[in-house]
């Protein structure tokens, strides 16, 4: 766990995760996801000295949701050394091939919650929560040992503008305008709580379809509210309901990078209190995650959900606005952000490599 710092000691851009979070995201005893899932992890060492880091994954209940034999790899550290990253990611093909699987693809974690993808443009931009901010020649050496593209993610930065555009105005009255569509937004935490639960079954119907997405059980979900509820900013969670039932949601938060860097890894006993700070200056906002069921997706809520955040933001102060990882195939959601003036920023990718 303590590797990375080592490694990204002069990287600017780099991001250190909680350790008490690393800590959990490898025990099988806290991390949900093992009762699925098999794992493996490794060290390389030259001498006494540890130089890289992998694990290996392979989530059951992805593949027969997928019908895949797929592997994952993450966690994979090492500096610019073509010779450290081939032995590490040998070890996981061979465990791999040891366990019947047919390719192995990465970085990915256990779910879709966890960082995925290398960042292969925009390393000047800052990263966004639970994404990668790896160097450049990861890339490299990842192709060096016969990786190729297996799927990319964009990532967009919006101006948050004076006005929502006007074409954006229509469609939100026209989506309230009928009775059936009720919008719920909030100021507190304890107006959020009750709605917690929700928006992440939310997320599990409105992704089901989604490249590498994982449903979560009731546990996960009721895991992943607590684990999220404490950081989230009420004010830019807006969830639509139609006749009363829940059917989109979105989430965006303020961007923490600098907080997390003054945390250094640690909560307490002042990390806790330097993120918040930090959310309290920041002027990007950060779009994690949205979605709209199928069935309710003539009403205009995805235009309705971004039109109610980019409001809240501008009351709040916010000056940009990052849309997160969008699959570059989900020409729906690009076309909403480039409607906005969006640009993309940012591209991660996910590699493959057969068996």
């Amino acid at each position: 766990m303590r590797l990375p710092w080592q490694i990204h000691r002069d990287h600017r851009s780099w991001v250190p995760p909680l350790i008490s979070e690393e800590r959990k995201f490898i025990d099988p005893e806290s991390n949900l996801a093992f009762a699925y899932s098999n794992a493996v992890l490794a060290l390389a060492c030259r001498g006494k000295a540890v130089c890289g880091r992998i694990m290996g994954i392979i989530n059951r209940r992805y593949n027969e949701h997928a019908d895949l034999r797929d592997a994952r790899f993450s966690c994979l550290e090492c500096q610019d050394d073509v010779d450290v990253a081939e032995k590490l990611l040998a070890f996981v093909e061979k465990w791999t091939r040891s366990c019947g699987m047919e390719r192995i693809v990465g970085p990915m974690g256990f779910t879709d919650q966890d960082p995925e993808g290398y960042l292969v443009e925009g390393f000047e931009h800052e990263p966004t929560i639970a994404t990668y901010a790896n160097f450049p020649f990861m890339n490299n050496l990842l192709q060096s040992c016969g990786y190729e593209k297996e799927v990319d993610y964009v990532v967009y930065k919006v101006r948050i503008p004076d006005r929502i555009p006007e074409a954006y105005e229509r469609v939100v009255q026209r989506a309230l305008a009928g009775g059936h569509v009720r919008a719920h937004e909030f100021r507190r935490r304890s107006e959020l709580k009750p709605f917690a639960e929700r928006v992440v079954s939310l997320m599990n119907e409105t992704f089901a379809d989604l490249y590498g997405y994982v449903p979560l059980d009731e546990r996960e979900m009721k895991d992943l509210g607590r684990k999220f509820l404490p950081v989230i900013d009420p004010r830019f969670v807006k969830i639509a309901t139609v006749d009363g039932h829940d059917a989109a949601f979105v989430l965006a938060m303020p961007n923490l990078d600098e907080g997390f860097r003054r945390a250094d890894g640690r909560l307490f006993p002042l990390g806790f209190l330097r993120i918040m700070a930090a959310a309290r200056r920041s002027r990007q906002l950060d779009l994690l995650v949205g979605g709209v069921k199928q069935e309710y997706r003539r009403y205009g809520l995805a235009v309705l959900g971004i039109a109610l955040v980019l409001h809240s933001a501008r009351e709040a102060g916010f000056e940009v606005m990052d849309s997160h990882l969008e699959l570059e195939s989900n020409l729906r959601m690009r076309a909403e952000m480039e409607r906005l003036g969006g640009t993309v920023c940012k591209r991660y990718r996910i590699y493959r490599k057969l068996l």
